[in-house]
């Protein structure tokens, strides 16, 4: 049913699908264009998601009802927050998958923001493979201060998983497999929603 919505108001194509592995433990981590980024990305995943959301989002009434049946669980995203990573690792330890936006919130500008490390630690802690996944149109069909979207055109790519550098540094091996991602993402960004240089 979603899919078939998406296809009629958003002419969606998927791409890349072949890459999905057919199970967890994995990290997806699509860049953040909507609040519809979550159900989007998992239309052609057979298996359950689990996702951080933005603890703020578990205060609207109904809502977080909402977001809480889509398996989401809180995080705070101006601070560390160590109950979120507790339950991260549970799911990946359990052989879970985990979708984490590492721009944290939505993109103000369509264009890529920068990447927090959380995600990346995660993975290279627990040497679980990374889904890098690239959303397009979606910004243009559902800007940051418009309450619903408009109708648009919306593609996501699915790309070959990362699976996170064997270095004795976790630091070094976290930025590492960032910029990997990052770079796999950005790649099939048009030119104008490419972060600028050094960002």
């Amino acid at each position: 049913m979603i899919h078939l919505g998406a296809r009629i108001y958003w002419r969606i194509r998927l791409e890349g699908t072949e890459h999905i592995p057919a199970d967890g433990p994995l990290i997806i981590a699509p860049n953040h264009v909507t609040y519809a980024d979550p159900v989007l990305v998992c239309i052609p995943i057979r298996f359950a998601v689990h996702f951080m959301a933005w603890d703020a989002l578990f205060e609207v009434p109904g809502f977080s009802w909402l977001i809480r049946r889509l398996r989401a669980f809180p995080v705070q995203l101006e601070s560390a927050d160590p109950r979120s990573t507790r339950e991260a690792v549970r799911l990946l330890q359990a052989g879970r998958s985990l979708m984490i936006f590492p721009e944290a919130g939505r993109t103000p500008d369509g264009r890529l923001q920068r990447f927090r490390s959380g995600a990346f630690r995660l993975a290279c802690a627990l040497k679980v493979p990374v889904l890098p996944v690239t959303i397009l149109g979606g910004h243009a069909s559902w800007p940051p201060g418009r309450i619903l979207p408009r109708p648009g055109r919306l593609s996501i790519i699915y790309h070959p998983v990362i699976v996170p550098p064997d270095e004795a540094d976790p630091r070094s091996a976290a930025r590492n497999l960032a910029r990997k991602v990052r770079e796999v993402i950005a790649a099939s960004l048009p030119e104008a929603d490419r972060p600028d240089a050094g960002l």
